[in-house]
């Protein structure tokens, strides 16, 4: 079986280093410079070992003539959400076209989308386009399914190797090869989806659920600030409880929680329901980072230096994508704090060219405002006494991850958290 994977980022990467110790696989993706460095052995995402990079079978090209004639292609190119928060399919109808000048009716190739999507997108809008451009008929000349990729960043329990994979095809004899296609690759299983509007529905709602679990947490939070409580003290006390579920507040950023509810509460929108508990969920989480940074302003009361730990959207991976901690950083230079950030596993180019900030390395001066926004292992790692040196006399540290909790610190710090 041939198998060419478009887009080798972080889902497309791993998953075709998996599948190329099973089959003949080929990795595609338009950024040449992206397969340069991949054939090199370096994988900025720091998903895939650079020693399981130099021993994979896997060909990886930016060509699309080495992608023809393929008997399954694999799409697994970002979903983003555009300004308004509308989905944005710009690359997955990108990639559609690309594999409607690749395939060859006579294989009568599958074609397997793993991009998020919501319900319908599969058959209703990529399949139509590929008959359109192809001149091919699906079902006669090809065929469609869907796997819902489930990669977590920086996860290394979690990995394609080792997850159940959802799968669901246009027919039976479908859904049969991608059983197989993905258990020979996985130890944790093949689900198979009634169908791929229900492949498609479950993505979306695993990561609206977790969203809304999130926003709960954060708004719960904002009461108890009120207070004086710790929602982390909160947090302790409850999941003593046998069935409570240990959501934690905090930033919701990154490719995925941050933008597939939007996907769900557009297709609600299509079919004639106004979506009330997804939007207000993501309401709250997209105005964290402001009321973090309003509330320290107000604790403050005045604007002076500041320290922001952290930039990407979860802790100890270089994404940045969506992260909500430039959300922060923003609302503390429009309330006229001089901002300074910092990250040990973000790009400092990435960060410059994307957001316009310099990345400085802690230690070389004290902050009247600290705030650990992610908890990288460099940052919960950090002494006692690195903390206190970054703190300026009658600063402030602020923990919104509860990393620092423990600490013995001096008095003289005031101290922050969620």
């Amino acid at each position: 079986m041939k198998i060419t994977v478009l887009g080798l980022g972080y889902v497309g990467l791993p998953l075709a280093v998996a599948l190329a110790s099973k089959f003949e696989v080929v990795g595609f993706d338009i950024d040449s410079g992206r397969v340069a460095e991949l054939g090199s052995g370096h994988d900025r995402t720091g998903e895939v070992d650079e020693a399981d990079l130099r021993r994979t079978t896997l060909t990886m090209s930016h060509r699309a003539e080495d992608c023809a004639g393929a008997d399954v292609y694999i799409v697994t190119v970002p979903t983003p959400v555009d300004r308004t928060n509308r989905p944005d399919l710009g690359a997955v109808m990108a990639a559609t076209q690309q594999i409607a000048t690749m395939i060859e009716a006579s294989r009568r190739p599958t074609i397997v989308y793993e991009s998020t999507v919501y319900p319908g997108v599969t058959e209703e809008l990529c399949g139509p386009e590929i008959e359109r451009i192809s001149g091919l008929k699906r079902g006669r000349d090809f065929r469609l399914g869907y796997s819902p990729e489930r990669i977590n960043p920086g996860d290394r329990e979690h990995t394609v190797d080792k997850i159940t994979k959802v799968v669901a095809g246009e027919d039976a004899e479908v859904t049969a090869q991608l059983a197989e296609l993905y258990g020979a690759v996985t130890s944790g299983g093949v689900f198979k989806a009634a169908s791929i509007k229900a492949a498609e529905g479950a993505k979306a709602i695993e990561n609206a659920q977790r969203d809304i679990n999130i926003a709960f947490m954060n708004e719960v939070a904002q009461i108890f600030s009120k207070i004086d409580v710790s929602m982390w003290d909160v947090l302790e006390a409850a999941k003593t409880k046998w069935n409570f579920l240990g959501f934690e507040p905090g930033l919701v950023g990154g490719h995925c929680i941050g933008v597939d509810p939007y996907y769900l509460s557009y297709l609600a929108r299509q079919v004639g329901h106004e979506p009330q508990v997804i939007l207000a969920g993501r309401q709250t989480n997209d105005g964290m980072g402001q009321w973090i940074a309003d509330t320290l302003h107000e604790r403050r009361r005045k604007s002076g230096s500041a320290l922001v730990l952290g930039l990407t959207f979860k802790e100890n991976v270089p994404d940045l994508r969506n992260s909500r901690s430039f959300d922060l950083v923003r609302r503390l230079l429009w309330l006229g704090h001089e901002v300074e950030v910092a990250d040990p596993q973000a790009s400092p180019d990435e960060v410059l060219s994307e957001h316009g900030l310099s990345v400085t390395q802690p230690g070389s001066r004290r902050y009247d405002l600290v705030v650990g926004a992610v908890a990288h292992r460099e940052y919960r790692e950090m002494s006692s006494g690195e903390l206190e040196a970054m703190v300026a006399p009658g600063g402030t540290l602020a923990d919104l991850r509860g990393m620092w909790r423990g600490r013995d610190l001096d008095a003289a710090v005031d101290r922050w958290t969620l």
